[in-house]
């Protein structure tokens, strides 16, 4: 009774996630708007400024303008590949490719298909007995491997990692690299401004008199908090994803599987970050085409 109880709940909390679609734009108008203003304080209220000085600050402040640039320039490219890459949806016609699932290279022989079609059935109708054949009964159709359904994009996502409020879309097969990307630039431009904000930061406890008009002072006081805050949740972000990756698992799977001797899908850290850095879509693709075919044969 305590594990139906339990159950239960998760499945309410997880019908409350459809409200995250109301954020929509929302979401990615505040990156911006936190991107304009980290901007604004150390490029126009700081360090633009300190090129006319002339001698050391003219050079030590064109290596952080040009390096505050570039790190801009990737993270912005990593997150809007993020929020406009679609993270894998369920090809049409999938169909669970069997032989690929028990791992043999002898085809399934008569009476092992219709056994396996039967258990996909019952499946259908609710009998998890065989964990292999998925179904999703909100989509009406099977489910791949590692596959889950978004309740707030209201579809299946190709090994669907988590929902991203930032970027507004899932984190699934197709989009996770430029996500980790995302995650690695975010860290490094942030760490970058909050190291290059923090003598103006200190000068505020200081008897120092500090040139810049009120504005320009609660600008770069704002954005040294905000920054040092996003560089740190950031860093711990981007280590339990590297910890993910190198275990060849996702956020879902870590947190709904069981401990086992041995994770199924883990390939050895090298491979497991080469699957993730280059996975493309073209492999979707073909997967897609060949059940097609093979649905028209």
């Amino acid at each position: 009774m305590y594990r139906s109880a339990g159950v239960a709940m998760a499945w309410n909390v997880f019908r409350f996630c459809t409200a995250l679609r109301g954020l929509g734009s929302i979401m990615i108008l505040l990156v911006l708007a936190i991107v304009g203003v980290t901007y604004y304080a150390v490029v126009l209220c700081n360090y633009g400024p300190a090129l006319l000085t002339g001698g050391g600050t003219t050079l030590a402040a064109l290596a952080v303008l040009l390096l505050f640039h570039f790190l801009l320039a990737m993270l912005l490219w990593s997150y809007f590949s993020v929020v406009l890459t679609d993270p894998g949806s369920v090809p049409p016609n999938w169909n669970l490719d069997f032989d690929a699932e028990r791992g043999e290279t002898a085809p399934l022989t008569s009476s092992e298909f219709s056994s396996q079609m039967n258990s996909q059935q019952s499946v259908a109708l609710g009998n998890t007995a065989n964990p292999r054949a998925r179904y999703c009964r909100k989509c009406n159709q099977l489910k791949p491997p590692r596959c889950h359904h978004c309740s707030v994009c209201g579809r299946c996502v190709l090994k669907m990692d988590h929902h991203c409020v930032w970027v507004v879309n899932c984190v699934g097969a197709l989009n996770y690299k430029y996500f980790l990307l995302f995650l690695f630039y975010t860290f490094l431009e942030t760490t970058l401004v909050t190291l290059s904000l923090l003598p103006h930061f200190i000068a505020f406890f200081s008897d120092i008199e500090i040139p810049g008009s009120p504005a320009a002072l609660a600008t770069t006081f704002l954005t040294f908090v905000l920054n040092l805050a996003f560089s740190l949740s950031v860093f711990g972000f981007m280590i339990m994803h590297i910890s993910l990756v190198s275990a060849n698992t996702t956020t879902i799977e870590a947190y709904e599987k069981k401990t086992t001797p041995h994770w199924i899908y883990d390939l050895g850290r090298k491979r497991n970050f080469a699957q993730k850095i280059l996975v493309h879509p073209c492999i979707f693709r073909r997967g897609s085409e060949k059940n097609s075919s093979s649905t028209g044969s």
